[in-house]
Protein backbone atom coordinates (compact mmCIF):
# COMPACT_ATOMS: atom_id res chain seq x y z
CA UNK A 1 0.00 0.00 0.00
CA UNK A 2 1.14 3.59 -0.84
CA UNK A 3 -0.28 5.42 2.30
CA UNK A 4 0.18 9.00 3.39
CA UNK A 5 0.02 9.90 6.79
CA UNK A 6 -1.62 13.45 8.54
CA UNK A 7 -2.92 14.91 11.51
CA UNK A 8 -1.54 17.34 13.65
CA UNK A 9 1.27 18.37 16.36
CA UNK A 10 0.90 15.66 19.00
CA UNK A 11 -1.58 13.09 17.42
CA UNK A 12 1.20 10.63 17.43
CA UNK A 13 2.20 10.42 13.95
CA UNK A 14 5.79 9.07 14.19
CA UNK A 15 4.76 6.62 16.88
CA UNK A 16 1.69 5.03 14.40
CA UNK A 17 3.93 5.32 11.42
CA UNK A 18 6.63 2.82 12.86
CA UNK A 19 4.14 0.62 13.83
CA UNK A 20 2.15 0.22 10.92
CA UNK A 21 4.73 0.35 8.66
CA UNK A 22 5.92 -2.18 10.41
CA UNK A 23 2.46 -4.20 10.40
CA UNK A 24 2.20 -3.75 6.47
CA UNK A 25 5.83 -4.24 5.71
CA UNK A 26 6.48 -1.08 3.96
CA UNK A 27 9.34 1.46 4.77
CA UNK A 28 8.10 4.65 6.88
CA UNK A 29 9.58 7.74 4.77
CA UNK A 30 9.62 10.33 7.23
CA UNK A 31 10.43 14.47 6.08
CA UNK A 32 12.74 14.57 9.27
CA UNK A 33 14.74 11.21 8.38
CA UNK A 34 15.02 12.11 4.99
CA UNK A 35 16.60 15.83 5.60
CA UNK A 36 18.93 13.91 7.89
CA UNK A 37 20.15 11.14 5.71
CA UNK A 38 21.16 13.34 2.45
CA UNK A 39 22.76 15.97 4.85
CA UNK A 40 24.74 13.49 6.18
CA UNK A 41 25.62 11.47 3.13
CA UNK A 42 26.58 15.45 1.95
CA UNK A 43 24.61 14.36 -1.37
CA UNK A 44 24.01 17.23 -3.80
CA UNK A 45 20.31 17.44 -2.24
CA UNK A 46 21.61 16.94 0.97
CA UNK A 47 24.02 20.29 0.63
CA UNK A 48 20.83 22.57 -0.85
CA UNK A 49 18.89 21.93 1.50
CA UNK A 50 21.21 22.70 4.62
CA UNK A 51 22.45 25.74 2.13
CA UNK A 52 18.47 27.27 3.18
CA UNK A 53 18.69 25.66 6.68
CA UNK A 54 22.00 27.66 7.73
CA UNK A 55 20.63 31.06 6.76
CA UNK A 56 16.84 29.69 8.92
CA UNK A 57 15.32 29.82 5.59
CA UNK A 58 12.47 27.04 5.02
CA UNK A 59 13.58 24.52 2.59
CA UNK A 60 11.88 25.17 -0.80
CA UNK A 61 9.19 22.69 -1.89
CA UNK A 62 11.08 21.71 -5.31
CA UNK A 63 14.12 19.89 -2.64
CA UNK A 64 12.07 18.64 -0.47
CA UNK A 65 10.00 16.95 -3.31
CA UNK A 66 13.47 15.71 -5.05
CA UNK A 67 14.00 14.24 -1.67
CA UNK A 68 10.87 12.23 -1.52
CA UNK A 69 11.10 10.87 -4.96
CA UNK A 70 14.35 9.66 -4.78
CA UNK A 71 12.94 7.81 -1.65
CA UNK A 72 10.37 5.88 -3.32
CA UNK A 73 12.39 4.86 -5.95
CA UNK A 74 14.21 2.83 -3.73
CA UNK A 75 13.88 -1.15 -4.18
CA UNK A 76 12.55 -1.28 -0.36
CA UNK A 77 9.51 0.83 -1.55
CA UNK A 78 8.85 -1.18 -4.87
CA UNK A 79 5.61 -2.39 -3.19
CA UNK A 80 4.84 0.49 -0.98
CA UNK A 81 5.74 3.21 1.13
CA UNK A 82 4.10 5.30 4.18
CA UNK A 83 4.42 9.14 4.10
CA UNK A 84 5.05 10.82 7.38
CA UNK A 85 5.52 14.65 6.91
CA UNK A 86 4.94 15.07 3.15
CA UNK A 87 3.36 16.49 1.47
CA UNK A 88 2.98 19.38 3.48
CA UNK A 89 0.81 21.48 1.84
CA UNK A 90 -1.58 21.70 -1.20
CA UNK A 91 1.17 22.41 -3.45
CA UNK A 92 3.53 19.35 -2.42
CA UNK A 93 0.30 17.20 -2.39
CA UNK A 94 -0.28 18.46 -6.35
CA UNK A 95 3.74 17.51 -7.20
CA UNK A 96 3.35 14.26 -5.20
CA UNK A 97 0.31 12.98 -7.82
CA UNK A 98 2.67 14.04 -10.92
CA UNK A 99 5.36 12.45 -9.90
CA UNK A 100 3.23 9.28 -9.12
CA UNK A 101 1.76 9.46 -12.54
CA UNK A 102 5.16 9.73 -13.66
CA UNK A 103 6.20 6.24 -12.16
CA UNK A 104 2.12 4.70 -13.08
CA UNK A 105 1.76 4.27 -9.42
CA UNK A 106 -0.95 6.13 -7.25
CA UNK A 107 -1.87 6.28 -3.33
CA UNK A 108 -4.17 3.86 -2.15
CA UNK A 109 -5.17 6.25 0.97
CA UNK A 110 -3.96 9.11 3.11
CA UNK A 111 -4.80 8.47 6.79
CA UNK A 112 -5.93 11.47 9.13
CA UNK A 113 -5.14 10.84 12.68
CA UNK A 114 -7.85 13.39 14.50
CA UNK A 115 -7.23 14.85 17.83
CA UNK A 116 -8.67 17.59 19.46
CA UNK A 117 -7.07 21.09 19.70
CA UNK A 118 -7.22 20.70 23.27
CA UNK A 119 -5.93 17.30 23.91
CA UNK A 120 -3.10 18.46 21.03
CA UNK A 121 -1.98 21.16 23.62
CA UNK A 122 -2.40 19.17 26.76
CA UNK A 123 -0.35 15.89 25.41
CA UNK A 124 2.82 18.29 23.89
CA UNK A 125 2.72 21.34 26.79
CA UNK A 126 2.58 18.39 29.53
CA UNK A 127 5.96 17.02 28.24
CA UNK A 128 8.65 17.17 30.68
CA UNK A 129 12.33 16.31 29.68
CA UNK A 130 15.43 14.56 31.66
CA UNK A 131 18.32 17.69 31.25
CA UNK A 132 20.77 14.93 31.60
CA UNK A 133 18.93 12.18 28.94
CA UNK A 134 16.38 13.58 26.45
CA UNK A 135 15.15 9.93 25.67
CA UNK A 136 14.05 10.01 29.07
CA UNK A 137 10.43 11.43 28.85
CA UNK A 138 7.70 12.06 31.25
CA UNK A 139 4.22 13.79 31.22
CA UNK A 140 2.54 15.86 34.01
CA UNK A 141 -0.95 13.71 33.18
CA UNK A 142 0.08 10.61 31.15
CA UNK A 143 3.82 9.27 32.83
CA UNK A 144 3.82 11.12 35.93
CA UNK A 145 7.48 11.03 37.82
CA UNK A 146 7.65 9.55 41.36
CA UNK A 147 8.99 12.95 42.78
CA UNK A 148 7.73 15.98 40.84
CA UNK A 149 10.51 17.58 38.66
CA UNK A 150 13.08 14.89 39.06
CA UNK A 151 13.72 12.04 36.42
CA UNK A 152 13.19 8.28 37.20
CA UNK A 153 15.73 7.04 35.63
CA UNK A 154 18.95 8.92 36.50
CA UNK A 155 17.42 11.96 38.83
CA UNK A 156 18.25 14.67 36.47
CA UNK A 157 16.25 17.77 36.27
CA UNK A 158 13.04 17.37 34.39
CA UNK A 159 11.97 20.66 32.03
CA UNK A 160 9.87 21.44 29.34
CA UNK A 161 11.42 22.82 26.07
CA UNK A 162 10.64 26.03 24.84
CA UNK A 163 8.82 24.71 22.08
CA UNK A 164 6.68 22.62 23.88
CA UNK A 165 4.76 25.73 25.66
CA UNK A 166 1.61 26.23 25.50
CA UNK A 167 2.14 29.07 23.61
CA UNK A 168 4.24 27.58 20.93
CA UNK A 169 1.70 24.56 20.34
CA UNK A 170 -0.68 26.84 19.53
CA UNK A 171 1.21 28.76 17.15
CA UNK A 172 2.09 25.20 15.60
CA UNK A 173 -1.50 24.39 15.05
CA UNK A 174 -1.91 27.64 13.47
CA UNK A 175 0.53 26.81 10.85
CA UNK A 176 -0.94 23.09 10.72
CA UNK A 177 -4.66 24.66 10.26
CA UNK A 178 -3.59 27.29 7.53
CA UNK A 179 -0.73 24.61 5.69
CA UNK A 180 -1.10 21.48 6.30
CA UNK A 181 -5.01 20.72 6.98
CA UNK A 182 -5.96 21.63 3.41
CA UNK A 183 -4.53 18.53 2.02
CA UNK A 184 -6.71 16.57 3.73
CA UNK A 185 -9.78 18.49 1.50
CA UNK A 186 -7.55 17.86 -1.63
CA UNK A 187 -6.99 14.61 -1.08
CA UNK A 188 -11.22 13.94 -0.03
CA UNK A 189 -12.05 15.04 -3.69
CA UNK A 190 -10.25 11.94 -4.23
CA UNK A 191 -11.80 9.89 -2.68
CA UNK A 192 -8.51 8.58 -0.49
CA UNK A 193 -9.18 9.86 3.08
CA UNK A 194 -9.82 7.54 6.07
CA UNK A 195 -10.26 9.31 9.18
CA UNK A 196 -9.64 7.86 12.66
CA UNK A 197 -9.63 8.71 16.10
CA UNK A 198 -6.19 9.06 17.65
CA UNK A 199 -7.32 8.82 21.20
CA UNK A 200 -6.59 6.18 23.56
CA UNK A 201 -3.65 3.59 24.19
CA UNK A 202 -1.02 3.76 21.18
CA UNK A 203 -1.75 -0.27 20.24
CA UNK A 204 -5.18 0.18 19.73
CA UNK A 205 -4.65 3.39 17.35
CA UNK A 206 -2.73 1.35 15.54
CA UNK A 207 -5.24 -1.78 15.54
CA UNK A 208 -7.90 1.34 14.56
CA UNK A 209 -5.60 2.23 11.45
CA UNK A 210 -4.90 -1.25 10.64
CA UNK A 211 -8.64 -1.99 10.22
CA UNK A 212 -9.76 1.42 8.28
CA UNK A 213 -6.93 0.42 5.94
CA UNK A 214 -8.52 -2.30 5.41
CA UNK A 215 -11.58 -2.01 4.90
CA UNK A 216 -10.67 0.89 2.47
CA UNK A 217 -8.37 -1.62 0.36
CA UNK A 218 -11.33 -4.30 0.47
CA UNK A 219 -13.39 -1.49 -1.11
CA UNK A 220 -11.05 -1.22 -4.26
Amino acid sequence: MRIVLVGPPGAGKGTQAAFLAQNLSIPHISTGDLFRANISKQTELGKLAKSYMDKGELVPDEVTIAMAKDRMEQPDAEHGFLLDGFPRNVSQAEALDVTLQEESMNLDAVLDLEVPEEEVVKRIAGRRICRNDSAHVFHVTYKKPKQEGVCDVCGGELYQRDDDSEETVRKRLEVYHTQTEPIIDYYKAQGLVVTISALGPVEEVTTRAMEALKREDDDK
